[in-house]
């Protein structure tokens, strides 16, 4: 190989730096429209967490894998990345005032929430649509959030229910 191509092949081997700002990049996201979760856990004190996400994505069929990703500056990160189990529970529609209760900071997320016990403790949402209770299989460091990989353990839904959806930067059902 010539001396000439290593400078090419090096630039090939690595992404450019954005043209963009990091607004304009989150406004071009929000134009994937999403479905909206709102991910749950128990501390290993027992305290309630949850949060809302629309980073939520199917993986495997066999094993059962979903992902969805945190923030590294969330004040729950500790729970979640410590946690053996957390839920995912898939909004519907009419679920909008629990989308933004779980995205509110300094409030009792869980104040006036019902919710059921899972089966290894992550709290499922009454309401929601469908819900994945999952083992906290494994993590990846990617940028300014972890991506968290979850086994899914049960899961349940209510066919023909409506989503509650994220564009634009505004919920649509």
């Amino acid at each position: 190989m010539s001396d000439a191509l290593l400078p090419v092949l090096a630039q090939s081997l690595v992404a450019r730096p954005p043209d963009f700002s990091p607004l304009e990049f989150r406004a071009t996201l929000g134009m994937f429209a999403t479905g909206v979760t709102v991910v749950t856990a128990r501390s290993a004190t027992g305290e309630r967490v949850g949060l809302t996400a629309n980073s939520f994505n199917s993986v495997s069929l066999n094993p059962p894998l979903v992902l969805w990703s945190l923030a590294h500056t969330a004040g729950s990160m500790s729970v979640f990345a410590t946690g053996l189990h957390y839920a995912i529970n898939v909004l519907g529609a009419h679920q909008q005032d629990l989308a933004l209760r779980f995205a509110a900071r300094g409030i009792d997320r869980w104040e006036g929430v019902d919710f059921t016990e899972g089966e290894n403790g992550a709290p499922l949402l009454a309401g929601a649509i469908a819900s994945f209770e999952c083992f906290n299989r494994s993590q990846y460091t990617e940028g300014d959030h972890v991506i968290f990989v979850g086994e899914v353990e049960r899961c349940r839904h209510q066919a023909g229910a409506a989503p509650l959806v994220f564009h634009g930067g505004q919920f649509k059902s």
